[in-house]
């Protein structure tokens, strides 16, 4: 359970302002992968864009990962990262991301995993769903002005 909770920490550790961005600019689905994997290669978390977005496009050409109420977990698995690394967008307008209850998502995570680690991938997912359980915290996460504003809010502080 120990190394559980370090990965766990590791999400929350991994929100920065360099990986927010609100409100998205992107007005489709396509375009909204685009800017999530833009804001991880502006803020040098990634170094190939192209290898990136493939894979990003790929998982979701296999099943959307619209979820409902609001959230998209966008995700993949490529060589081009060495750690996991996360890169969050707000929509506050809505964007149709093909989820699971037809409703337009607002709140997207981009995850991203080197191809042989499971465990921290798996966690990350278990722990934005934990977080994002809450119609209250994502309505203030929807709301926030600014990348600061959604940093102190993950973070609890």
């Amino acid at each position: 359970m120990k190394v559980q909770e370090k990965q766990v920490m590791a999400l929350i550790d991994m929100v920065e302002e360099k990986i927010v961005k609100t409100p998205l600019e992107s007005k489709d689905k396509p375009e909204v992968l685009r800017e999530l994997v833009r804001i991880l290669k502006d803020a040098d978390e990634i170094d190939d864009f192209d290898t990136v977005l493939k894979a990003v496009q790929e998982r979701e050409d296999k099943q959307s990962t619209g979820l409902e109420k609001s959230i998209a977990v966008p995700h993949a698995k490529t060589a081009a990262v060495s750690s996991l690394k996360l890169a969050i967008g707000i929509a506050p307008q809505g964007i149709d991301f093909d989820s699971l209850d037809g409703e337009p998502s607002k709140l997207f995570f981009l995850l991203l995993a080197p191809p042989g680690q499971s465990g921290p991938h798996v966690v990350a997912l278990a722990e934005i769903a934990k977080l994002v359980c809450s119609k209250p915290f994502c309505n203030a996460l929807i709301r926030s002005g600014n990348a600061q504003e959604v940093v102190e809010l993950m973070k609890g502080e």
